[in-house]
């Protein structure tokens, strides 16, 4: 093998390997520090964090959400149970009451906009988050339930552990949008804690985060655009004893 040849197949192997590597993607990990008054909050969980990519980083094929893996946002105790969600765009969310009263889900928000109307015990609704976005959920005969879908169109996105932690895994290489998400940090301090990332790899930290909590609370009146009514014990919206 002269110096020629073994320089050609040189530079194969490496290209090779480059192309390897970029197959099979990067596993990005990350953690997350939440606050509260500038103390330390236990449970540093629900942070979620996705990336889009841009410029010419490939576009990643949308995951197909299976009819078996249709995940439910359960009406109990006057809650949403859980408080949070992430599905791939154009997926299905159940709403099931398991309430032994009468609910009525709703978003009017930014993301999917939809009215369920009154629904019993028992019974369920579906609701098919047909584009990318975050929807803000509310029921409209009780204020204090909420809950967050958020729908995306990339696969690469990770929501944190109670310790803090979350991985993405599978990155391609490339330059991508960071984004985040969580239900007890203000939409301004989500904003500025984005940035664009550049993959590449052997480098598998995404970022420590650290965010301060606050009693924000999406400000909503019920579907009609109206302070709510207070709780008439009489109606079949709640529990009679």
């Amino acid at each position: 093998m002269n110096r020629f040849t073994s320089s050609r197949t040189i530079l194969c192997l490496l290209s090779l390997s480059c192309a390897m590597a970029t197959a099979q993607g990067v596993e990005l990990k990350g953690t997350v520090q939440l606050t509260r008054s500038g103390h330390r909050v236990k449970d540093a969980s629900k942070l979620v964090v996705w990336l889009t990519p841009v410029a010419n980083t490939p576009a990643p094929a949308t995951p197909q959400q299976q009819t078996s893996e249709i995940p439910q946002l359960v009406q109990k105790d006057k809650s949403f149970q859980p408080s949070l969600l992430v599905i791939p765009a154009g997926g299905k969310v159940e709403f099931p009451n398991h309430d032994p009263f009468f609910h009525n889900v709703f978003s009017l928000f930014d993301g999917k906009r939809f009215d369920l109307g009154l629904y019993e015990s028992g019974t369920t609704r579906f609701v098919q988050f047909d584009k990318p976005g975050i929807s803000f959920i509310f029921c409209n005969i009780h204020a204090q339930m909420n809950a967050v879908v958020i729908a995306l169109n990339t696969p690469y996105y990770a929501i944190s552990d109670a310790h803090g932690d979350l991985s993405i895994k599978d990155v391609v290489p490339g330059r991508y949008q960071m984004h985040v998400f969580h239900p007890s940090v203000s939409l301004d301090k989500l904003h500025a804690a984005e940035r664009e990332i550049t993959v590449i790899p052997g480098d598998a930290f995404l970022g420590a985060f650290s965010l301060a909590e606050s009693d924000f609370e999406l400000p909503h009146k019920n579907k009609y655009g109206r302070d709510y009514d207070r709780p008439d014990p009489d109606s079949p919206a709640y529990a009679r004893p």
